[in-house]
């Protein structure tokens, strides 16, 4: 029980934190907004739909990988409190009390992963700009991707931020990691008309099976050339890349605090 209230807790402070700082809400949601709306009208006459596809604009084709890119921002933003609160005392604070590190894990994660849940879905309100309609199937869908994607993004933002000293080096890791995965998900271009060793990285990625996973909620199921895989495929993939990024974060923070 002690250790259910710490991981309440934790969450419910994560969700506070992002109440009082309404700047976070701006950069996870314009950011990717502006981004959408200038590459999606600045590539719109000259998008070439994957084989298969019949009529889709590069606005629609964009707007899961726009969903990613939301809940990549709101990884950053949730667990860079990691970094700053090693220096105001507050993580030493938590790792002393008789309560399980792991807590520490979860109770982070859990907030990070509903409130990059919320922003996204709240991108679901731009859906009648591009004519999709998922019907509740397909909104369910796309909701259980944001929850084990926003997962996997946020503790692999919180095995990062364990071992970081300043916010800076946060940044720079952070971006290594998170953005590739972005860029070679399919996000931003078919994977039939990329080069084959782009190609292979896309298909070796499990982020590309989540924005496959979007792509299939936001269609209603229908028939998504884009599409990596199947529904089910590209949910046990985003599930199983989410397992194996919390054990990871679990993993760190089980190690000695202050080993180099």
């Amino acid at each position: 029980m002690t250790t259910l209230r710490t991981i309440g807790a934790l969450t419910a402070r994560e969700m506070l934190k992002f109440v009082r700082d309404r700047s976070r809400v701006l950069g996870a949601l314009a950011q990717p907004l502006a981004l959408w709306l200038l590459l999606g009208l600045g590539f719109q006459n000259t998008f070439q739909p994957p084989q298969g596809g019949v009529g889709e604009s590069y606005v629609a084709f964009l707007f899961p990988g726009i969903l990613a890119l939301v809940l990549l921002f709101t990884a950053i933003f949730s667990t860079i409190s990691i970094v700053e609160e090693r220096d105001s005392g507050f993580l030493q604070a938590v790792l002393v009390a008789p309560t399980p590190r792991t807590a520490l894990v979860f109770g982070t994660t859990l907030g990070g992963t509903l409130l990059a849940t919320v922003q996204a879905l709240l991108f679901l309100g731009a859906l009648p700009l591009v004519d999709l309609a998922p019907g509740w199937l397909g909104v369910g869908m796309v909701t259980a991707v944001c929850l084990l994607m926003g997962l996997a993004f946020t503790a692999l933002g919180f095995a990062i931020a364990w071992r970081m000293d300043t916010t800076r080096g946060f940044h720079a890791i952070m971006n290594l990691f998170l953005l590739p995965l972005w860029f070679l998900s399919g996000a931003m271009f078919p994977v039939e008309g990329a080069a084959p060793v782009l190609q292979v990285f896309v298909w070796a990625n499990p982020v590309s099976y989540a924005v496959s996973g979007l792509r299939h909620g936001l269609h209603g199921f229908a028939e998504t050339p884009a599409a990596l895989a199947g529904p089910g495929v590209c949910l046990a993939v985003t599930g199983g890349f989410a397992l194996l990024m919390m054990g990871v974060a679990v993993w760190q923070v089980r190690r000695p605090f202050f080993q180099a």
